[in-house]
């Protein structure tokens, strides 16, 4: 007994290693722009640590289109343990891997005896890149979080199924609660229970004694879906046609069996398609019921085969669309805990073997490991921050448009504009329709006009912004912004509609109003020019240039003193302001202050205005 527990000790301790080691390199990688923000960084709840506050929030908030309190709260411990350092929240979510290999080698033992078998199956869990998803993405922490309690609800089933007690039963329940309010993904654990009375339990079925945990599990799942729905998180299931979520889940299906296989060409987000042609998704359902079938023939004398496939059939129901949330077809991280069940069957089925066939067979998974080993290796930096994720997302499909989308927004956070507006109007020409996109897009333009105009060329800023307003017609700075190019360009009545567009979208917006005013002014209409810069103060009292322009009108029209006054605003507020000294120059002429009058020349010589030289002249003979 002595050396079983020695040996389950060491074959624990070697995979603890093995497992971080190859995962060790996620300790190098950033936040990724992608949820990290939303959940870590410029989340206030998250980002000051653990308090009272922040746990009853935790509990009571939806937030991020999810309720997961407990998920919460680990990244408040983060927080309060490393700060925003993201070493820390990545070496978090390893050590969850870690210990959960551990517990899945543990766990398959305990229920088998068969050590062997149960050690290839944790090492394939803990090595296989499908995992790096969830061990590697600190927005994916409810992954491993909720594995951690789902593989401690199985030992503490186990542990009750073989000396029944009621403190095991509430253990395995309270457990079982805890990992719900980490991600509800364990709604289906009292089905999995069920599948183990087949084999290797044998228990026969016994559907009462799960009644209690079902009702755990129907209560959070009434929970998700009554949160996404208030959240618009299941807006898409009216988007998309029933047959078309039940075709995907088909060919999803037959998909992740291929990326179990075989994990290439890895993305962060896959696309829903917008169509799936009728040979694939036959192929895929054929596909599927075969090897339902063979599973069920074989139950008796293979047992483990039955178990394995129903275990990944049954696990992913609750994430394989066919009530969609999101606009992904399928997701690395859903395969988390259901390639368990695959990988179960291979290794029980092998363990099986007649001892010639096994030794081939095993070589062949140990080599197999070896290459999953070396793609998790080199998957874990793509999850470095955002800009490597996107990239590699759209090396494995350039028709992203999720990808090409997210890839523009880490391109414009480093100031790589042009850049960013590619991958932005390529996720437009894939997706017409992308909301986040066209949004992404519009900003972007405008962005890039504004440095346009700051580096003195207006035609070309003009371009940007009308293409910009394509996806947002309701931004009403880049309408005055419009305007006022075309106010240089002496195209008055196009300015004008452009700044009665943009004070209708917003009657605040001030440049719109000082844009109408100074237009009215050139075409003679004082009375409206005079309305429109009253209205420009009111919003912005300290707006040089309205008072001026409001000073010239009044002037105008016969009411210097109260010209006198915004003249006298304006070079108050701004005394760099040339053109007020020159206007108050004048003023202060025409009412006979003639050393008033040279002061102001002075200073608006000063500021390199221009005065006139007959006015210099004037006030020279005064003296």
């Amino acid at each position: 007994m002595a050396s079983a527990r020695t040996r389950s000790a060491f074959l624990c301790l070697l995979l603890a290693t093995l497992v971080f080691a190859i995962f060790s390199p996620a300790l190098h990688n950033n936040f990724v722009g992608y949820d990290d923000p939303d959940y870590v960084l410029n989340n206030p709840h998250v980002n000051s640590g653990l308090s009272r506050a922040n746990t009853i929030w935790a509990f009571t908030a939806v937030h991020a289109n999810n309720w997961h309190p407990l998920t919460w709260l680990s990244h408040q411990l983060d927080v309060t343990l490393f700060g925003l350092n993201p070493q820390g929240h990545h070496l978090t979510s390893l050590l969850f891997h870690v210990v959960n290999t551990v517990l899945l080698f543990l766990w398959l033992t305990g229920l088998t005896g068969r050590q062997v078998p149960s050690a290839f199956v944790a090492v394939a869990f803990g090595v296989h890149p499908l995992h790096v998803e969830s061990v590697a993405w600190v927005a994916e922490r409810k992954d491993v979080l909720s594995t951690f309690f789902w593989f401690l609800t199985l030992l503490a089933w186990t542990a009750y199924t073989k000396r029944p007690h009621l403190w095991r039963y509430l253990l395995t329940a309270l457990l079982l609660t805890a990992g719900l309010l980490s991600k509800q993904m364990l709604v289906t654990v009292p089905g999995l229970l069920l599948l183990l009375d087949f084999w290797p339990l044998q228990r026969g079925r016994r559907i009462l004694e799960k009644l209690p945990l079902l009702a755990l599990s129907a209560a959070a799942a009434v929970t998700v879906m009554l949160v996404q729905g208030n959240t618009g998180a299941t807006s898409s299931l009216q988007q998309l046609p029933l047959d078309l979520r039940l075709s995907n889940a088909a060919v999803s299906y037959f998909r992740y069996l291929g990326k179990v296989t075989w994990p290439a060409n890895l993305s962060a987000f896959y696309p829903f398609p917008d169509n799936i042609p009728v040979g694939e998704m036959a192929a895929a359902v054929a596909s599927l019921v075969a090897l339902s079938t063979l599973a069920f023939l074989r139950r008796k004398q293979n047992p483990w085969l039955a178990l394995g496939w129903a275990w990944f059939v049954v696990t992913l129901l609750p994430v394989i669309g066919i009530i969609q949330v999101g606009m992904q077809a399928m997701a690395d991280r859903y395969m988390y805990v259901p390639a368990v069940g695959l990988l179960l069957a291979v290794a029980f089925q092998i363990d099986a073997l007649a001892l010639p066939t096994k030794r081939a067979c095993a070589s062949a998974a140990i080599a197999l490991l070896a290459v999953w080993a070396t793609f998790t290796w080199r998957q874990i930096p793509v999850w470095h921050d955002g800009l490597t994720l996107f990239t590699q997302a759209l090396a494995a499909d350039p028709n992203n448009f999720v990808a090409h989308d997210n890839l523009g927004v880490e391109l414009d956070r480093r100031g790589r504009f042009d850049e960013a507006l590619f991958h932005y109007r390529e996720t437009l020409r894939i997706r017409p329709d992308d909301r986040n996109g066209a949004a992404n897009f519009a900003l972007a333009s405008f962005a890039r006009a504004d440095r346009l105009l700051a580096a003195s060329q207006p035609g070309e800023a003009l371009t940007a912004i009308r293409e910009g307003l394509r996806y947002r017609p309701d931004n009403a700075v880049a309408h005055a912004q419009l305007g006022r190019i075309l106010q240089d360009r002496r195209q008055i009545p196009e300015a004008v509609k452009e700044f009665q567009e943009a004070a209708r979208l917003d009657p605040n917006l001030a440049s719109a109003h000082l844009g109408l005013a100074v237009l009215h002014s050139w075409t003679g209409h004082t009375k409206d020019a005079r309305a429109e810069f009253e209205t420009t103060l009111r919003l912005e009292p300290n707006n040089v240039e309205a008072h001026y322009d409001l000073g010239l009108v009044l002037t105008v029209t016969g009411q210097p003193r109260e010209g006198l006054d915004h003249f006298l605003a304006a070079a108050r507020i701004n005394p760099d302001f040339g053109p007020a000294h020159v206007a108050l120059a004048e003023t202060w002429y025409a009412a006979g202050r003639f050393d008033d009058a040279r002061r102001e020349v002075a200073l608006a010589q000063a500021a390199h205005a221009e005065v006139d030289p007959a006015l210099v002249k004037l006030l020279a003979d005064r003296r």
